[in-house]
C-alpha cells in the first residue's frame, strides 16, 4: 500500500494524520447547504395557481451511496417559482438525510425529471473551485460511517442533522487535481465491491425462493412423488395427494390473543417472576429465547387461562414484524403472551406434530400473505377471523413427522449457504468501508505525484 512521503496532524482526533499538503477545513467554507421544504399536501388557499406539483426526494430515498428512485417511491408535493428555485436538485449536489437513519449520503446524478427536496434532506451544494462533488460525497459517508453525525445530534428525542452542524463538520481537501483522481479511483473499486455484493445479494434471493418452494412443495405435494394426487380446491395449493384432507386451520385450531384490555403496563414487567411474558422481540429463528423474556406475577398470568401456553403451542406475531412463527418448547415456568401475539393451540393434542404445523403455517404465510392481513390506516395488522380461514393440508402423523424432519433438515443448509452468503457481503461491506476512510484521510495514496 502506497504511502504519501509527509504527514501532519489534523487537529481532528479521530482523522489524525493527514497527508502534509492537504488542507482542514469545514464543510460551510467549501459548499452551500440547504434543507428541504417543509411537506405541503394541497396549495396556499388563494394562490393556487402559483403553485405546481412536483417529485421531490424524501430520507427513504437516500441510501448509502445510493438513491432509491423507483416511480412508485417518489412522491408529489406542491411548489412555487421561487421555492423551485431554492430546492431544486442539480446535476452532482450532494443529498444526506437531515432526520430518521441521519448521514445517509449519496450524489444526485440527474434524472429525466425534474426533482426537488422535502425538510428531511439536506441538499449540498460544492464550490466546484475547491472541491470535487465525487471526493465530497465519499468524505462524507466516511464521516457517516465512523458514527460521527451520531455523534454530533441530540439522542434525548428524534435525531436531525441540523443545516448548522453539518456545516460545521470537518472536510480534509486535498489539491483539486487529486481530489478527482481520489473520486475516480474509488467509483472504479467500490463498483467492482458493489458487483461482487449483488451477486452474492442476487444469490441469497435465489436461496430465498428454493426454500419457499421446498417447503410449499413438501407441505402440499408430500414426500412421495408416485403418490395419486387430488384437487384440493385452493388455487394456490393444486393437487394435493389422495389420502390428505384440506381443510381451514379453524377446525383442528384454535386461535387466541390478550385482550386489549388486559394490556400490561411497562413498570408491571419484573426480571424475575411467577412467569414469562413472550413478546415478538424474543422469537429467535424459529424458536423462543426464553432468557429474554419479560416476567409477570401470578395474578397478571391468571388473568386469561386462554393465552396460559403450553408445549406443543405455536406463536404468530400480529403487529409490529407481523407473521413470524415460534415453537413453544422447553418452558422452565409458566409463561403467557403480550398482545402483539396469537397462540395456537391443537383442539386435539393428536392431531398435528408441533413441526408440520409449523411449517405449514410458515408456507401459508410466505405464499399467500397478503390475504391475512389487513390494514387500518397505514399499519399492518394479522387478523384472527381471516387467519383463522387459512386452508390447511392434513396428512397422516406419520407423513407429519417425516415431513417435519425433511424440512428441518433440508432448510438448515439453505439458510447455512444463506448465512455464508450474507457474511460474505457484510465482509465486502466493511472492506468497503475501510477502503473509502483509508483514501479519503490519505492513509492510502492513489495517485502518482
Amino acid at each position: 500500500m502506497k504511502k504519501y512521503d509527509e504527514y501532519k496532524d489534523s487537529g481532528v482526533a479521530w482523522i489524525r494524520e493527514v497527508p502534509k499538503h492537504w488542507e482542514v477545513g469545514k464543510l460551510k467554507h467549501c459548499s452551500h447547504i440547504v434543507l428541504g421544504k417543509m411537506l405541503m399536501t394541497s396549495p396556499p388557499k388563494g394562490s393556487e395557481g402559483s403553485y405546481t406539483l412536483e417529485k421531490y426526494l424524501k430520507s427513504k430515498n437516500v441510501g448509502w451511496l445510493q438513491l432509491f428512485l423507483e416511480e412508485d417511491n417518489i412522491d408529489e408535493m406542491w411548489f412555487n417559482q421561487y421555492e423551485k428555485s431554492i430546492y431544486k436538485l442539480q446535476e452532482n449536489d450532494i443529498v444526506m438525510n437531515e432526520g430518521g437513519d441521519i448521514g445517509k449520503v449519496s450524489c444526485w446524478r440527474g434524472t429525466d425529471f425534474d426533482c426537488y427536496i422535502q425538510n428531511s434532506i439536506n441538499k449540498i451544494t460544492a464550490d466546484y473551485n475547491r472541491v470535487d462533488a465525487g471526493f465530497l460525497c465519499y468524505w462524507l459517508y466516511n464521516l457517516s460511517s465512523l458514527g460521527y453525525f451520531w455523534s454530533i445530534v441530540s439522542q434525548i428525542s428524534i435525531a436531525h442533522l441540523t443545516k448548522e452542524k453539518l456545516s460545521n463538520s470537518p472536510v480534509v481537501l486535498p489539491p483539486i487535481t487529486e481530489q478527482v483522481a481520489i473520486a475516480t479511483y474509488l467509483d472504479t473499486h467500490c463498483a467492482k465491491i458493489d458487483n461482487l455484493i449483488s451477486i452474492q445479494q442476487k444469490r441469497i434471493a435465489l436461496l430465498q425462493e428454493l426454500k419457499q418452494s421446498v417447503i410449499t412443495h413438501a407441505v402440499t405435494k408430500g414426500l412421495n412423488p408416485n403418490v395419486e394426487m387430488k384437487r384440493s380446491g385452493v388455487e394456490w395449493i393444486g393437487d394435493v395427494p389422495k389420502h390428505w384432507k384440506v381443510c381451514k386451520l379453524k377446525s383442528y385450531c384454535s386461535l387466541k390473543g390478550r385482550i386489549g384490555w388486559n394490556g400490561l403496563r411497562s413498570e408491571e414487567f419484573e426480571k424475575e417472576s411467577y412467569a414469562y411474558l413472550v413478546t415478538g422481540q424474543d422469537f429467535v429463528s424459529s424458536d423462543i429465547e426464553w432468557g429474554k423474556c419479560y416476567q409477570i406475577n401470578k395474578i397478571r398470568y391468571d388473568e386469561d387461562p386462554c393465552i396460559q401456553l403450553e408445549n406443543g403451542d405455536l406463536l404468530i406475531t400480529k403487529d409490529g414484524t407481523i407473521g413470524k412463527i415460534a415453537k413453544v418448547s422447553n418452558m422452565d415456568k409458566p409463561a403467557c403472551l403480550n398482545s402483539g401475539i396469537f397462540v395456537l393451540k391443537q383442539k386435539s393434542h393428536n392431531q398435528f406434530e408441533q413441526g408440520y404445523l409449523y411449517w405449514a403455517l410458515f408456507s401459508n404465510l410466505l405464499k399467500d400473505f397478503n390475504s391475512y392481513t389487513s390494514t387500518g390506516t397505514t399499519i399492518l395488522h394479522l387478523y384472527q377471523n381471516i387467519f383463522e380461514n387459512m386452508p390447511l393440508v392434513v396428512p397422516s402423523k406419520k407423513e407429519q413427522q417425516e415431513i417435519s424432519n425433511y424440512l428441518d433438515s433440508k432448510t438448515m443448509r439453505i439458510d447455512t449457504s444463506i448465512s455464508n452468503a450474507q457474511h460474505q457481503i457484510d465482509l465486502l461491506q466493511e472492506y468497503k468501508q475501510s477502503l473509502i476512510t483509508e483514501v479519503v484521510t490519505g492513509k492510502r495514496k492513489v495517485t502518482d505525484n
